[in-house]
């Protein structure tokens, strides 16, 4: 990773040190840098730009609220999936737009997959600590987990999917295309890389959900906790 890149990276956790965590445009924008695929999206601040970018993707989107007030969105109804028409964007901007804090909305392409989760805390022991699993409807039932100490070796990350209780999911069950287990690995070394570079500004990372598929896997969602 180049010194402009971990500058421009010190500079997005810099401005966000004020908030305690790093807002998802700007999340994306960081892992963007490193390499790490992320889902085409724009931080939308007035009701064109939102249309603008719908109308050059094409629908349906996903929309999100954008602020610093609120952490867990779903929990203020801040997302809004499958948006088909302008109609229905409008009017979930008028609806984020009373949310506290509101800064925006981030528009984003509508992607399809298997849901995983990748993740990352600073253990006061270990240090950093790399999580792979499970996502979706089931993550909190099945609790589907591996976790390595960051940074991943190539074997590592082969490792740690099939240490996956439901690895079968990802190389093709009963006649479903296996995902693309060649970027899985890769993200998740780069994520790893990305982790150590940061240790001493975060505290946990997020990735939730990384979006796989035969061709790419993406992430549609970020958060970054900051430390202290």
């Amino acid at each position: 990773m180049s010194t402009m890149l971990n500058e421009e990276i010190k500079n997005i956790l810099g401005h966000a040190q004020k908030h305690g965590w790093v807002l998802e445009p700007d999340a994306k924008r960081l892992l963007k840098l490193t390499g790490i695929p992320v889902s085409r999206f724009f931080w939308a601040t007035t009701i064109d730009d939102a249309l603008g970018f719908a109308h050059k993707n094409k629908y349906p989107v996903v929309a999100k609220v954008v602020s610093p007030e609120v952490i867990h969105k779903s929990d203020v109804g801040g997302v809004a999936l499958g948006i088909t028409d302008d109609g229905n964007l409008i009017e979930t901007f008028e609806r984020f737009s009373a949310i506290k804090g509101f800064c925006g909305m981030l528009v984003e392409e509508s992607l399809s997959g298997l849901e995983l989760i990748v993740g990352a805390k600073v253990d006061y022991q270990f240090g950093p600590v790399v999580l792979l699993g499970i996502g979706g409807t089931g993550v909190e039932i099945y609790r589907d987990t591996v976790l390595r100490m960051a940074p991943l070796r190539p074997e590592d990350a082969a490792s740690m999917i099939r240490g996956l209780k439901a690895h079968q999911l990802l190389e093709g069950y009963r006649g479903a295309d296996p995902i693309n287990l060649q970027r899985l690995r890769h993200l998740l070394i780069t994520f790893s890389e990305l982790v150590v570079q940061i240790e001493p500004y975060i505290e946990s990372i997020d990735l939730n959900p990384v979006m796989c598929s035969a061709d790419q896997c993406v992430v549609a969602d970020a958060r970054i906790m900051l430390n202290g």
